[in-house]
């Protein structure tokens, strides 16, 4: 009887799909299966009359399921990394006799290797997806909004030509100007032209992640950080942009706390994720935007004056369209071609309404032209006029001597009258795009007090 339970019992053991491991009340080994020399790199002669405490010391099971069973005389579970690279999901079971004696140990070890290794990869592709996503997002929506980079003016080809030179080195580069003037246009050009265009370009709105989230977005974090974090950790954008270029847009947000953790980063090129403490090495260029006076705030105490001159390496201006009067030209013509591609139209611009667009001072400069003219093609049909103008743009309709010549000799303006209407315009465009009225003044060419008095003379808001 004893002789068959000895044959069925060997039977089960090389039979089974799983490892099994049966162990005394001291943990030494009595039976084990043939394929402990596949998951754990031991044969079967050299693991029986060990004791599990040892194996256990020797990483061979690591950790053992047994030694917890043997310590807490329950059931258990625990995941196992061998020491040959193997994934295993190992069961420990408690045998007692009739009297409740506890005697043995049965362990069952199912190899998972494959199933942890397709997680990994199925999680490793999602975070790929999600940069090319966000990329591809970014792309479309340039391709929409801008249409290319168009210009002609002398000011715009001294800017292509500096962002062309600088693009083969590797020093930061700070992109100046106004909201909407093209800054990450710019800086995607000279990541395209660089060494590393093969590697990502990863642009962060400093401004659009709230500051409670900006240290785990920007440096990402370990696993377990905090409730509800990644299991495995989650890589920051600096990590992401490894071997490639870091695009921070709106620098002026970062947070002054933050500010210091980012000059380390770029310093010594090595990140340490929130909750971890196995610093890395990351290899990006960075290229920094914003439309605001980083001088002024670091007067201020907002801005780190060390963090500032790291990213002042190569600074470019890019001048408001305002100031690019053959620009203007170009982007109307263009956009105009381009919403009637679009639209299946074929807008006009009225010469008056031209002449209008031609002299608005485009405070939202690119981004807004480019919005306006889409939004014209797509509420008129035909001819463009003064009237499907919104407003402060059609304020620049200029008025005729030959239209109020047919209304009659009474509609036309004495030369005071009309001298007058010219420099409220002026005034009123000096007002949109100057800050205080010495701006004013000087934009105007005139006194800050001669400004004073004509805004109180025109009741115009000063």
């Amino acid at each position: 009887m004893n002789h068959l339970i000895e044959v069925e019992l060997k039977a089960i053991l090389e039979a089974s799909n799983d490892n099994i491991v049966i162990t005394n009340n001291e943990g030494l080994i009595l039976r084990a299966s043939p394929s402990c020399i596949s998951i754990y790199g031991s044969d079967t002669d050299s693991l029986i009359g060990k004791s599990v405490y040892e194996l256990e010391r020797q990483g061979i099971f690591s950790p053992s399921v047994t030694v917890k069973v043997l310590k807490e005389k329950k059931q258990a579970q625990v995941m196992q990394k061998t020491k040959t690279g193997r994934f295993v999901m190992a069961t420990g079971i408690p045998v007692f006799d009739s009297n409740g004696a506890f005697i043995r140990v049965i362990s069952f070890s199912h190899d998972l290797t494959e199933i942890q290794q397709l997680k990994d990869k199925f999680e490793e592709l999602q975070l790929v997806m999600q940069r090319y996503e966000t990329e591809i997002e970014e792309v479309r929506e340039r391709e929409t909004k801008t249409g290319g980079v168009i210009f002609e003016s002398n000011e715009m080809n001294h800017v292509w030509d500096l962002v062309h030179r600088v693009s083969k080195s590797d020093a930061s580069v700070l992109m100046l100007g106004e909201s909407g003037v093209g800054k990450s246009m710019f800086a995607r050009e000279i990541h395209k032209k660089s060494d590393r265009h093969q590697g990502p370009f990863i642009e962060v709105n400093c401004g659009a992640i709230p500051e409670t989230l900006f240290e785990s977005e920007m440096f990402g974090y370990a696993a377990g950080s905090f409730t509800g974090a990644h299991h495995k950790g989650k890589p920051g954008m600096i990590e992401l942009a490894h071997n490639g270029t870091l695009f921070l847009d709106e620098v002026g947000e970062i947070p002054m706390n933050m500010q210091v953790k980012l000059l380390k980063v770029l310093e010594e090129k090595v990140l340490t994720r929130v909750g971890g403490t196995k610093p890395s090495p990351v290899n990006f260029r960075i290229i920094a935007a914003t439309n605001k006076d980083l001088k002024e705030m670091m007067r201020k105490g907002s801005f780190r004056e060390d963090l500032y001159f790291r990213l002042h390496v190569i600074p470019i201006g890019i001048p408001p369209l305002r100031d690019r009067l053959e620009d203007v030209k170009l982007l109307l013509q263009e956009s105009l071609k381009r919403n009637n591609e679009k639209y299946g139209k074929n807008c006009m611009l009225d010469p008056n309404a031209y002449n209008a667009l031609l002299h608005y001072s485009w405070p939202g400069n690119v981004r807004e032209l480019e919005n306006l003219m889409e939004r014209l093609v797509l509420i008129t049909d035909g001819l463009i006029e003064p009237k499907h103008l919104p407003y402060p743009v059609n304020e620049w309709e200029n008025w005729s001597v030959e239209d109020e010549t047919e209304q009659g000799m009474d509609h036309i303006p004495t030369l005071q009258e009309a001298i007058e209407e010219v420099e409220k315009k002026w005034l009123f465009r000096a007002y949109r795009h100057c800050k205080t009225t010495r701006e004013m003044a000087k934009y105007l060419g005139i006194s800050q007090p001669s400004v004073v008095r004509k805004l109180k003379q025109y009741q115009i808001d000063s």
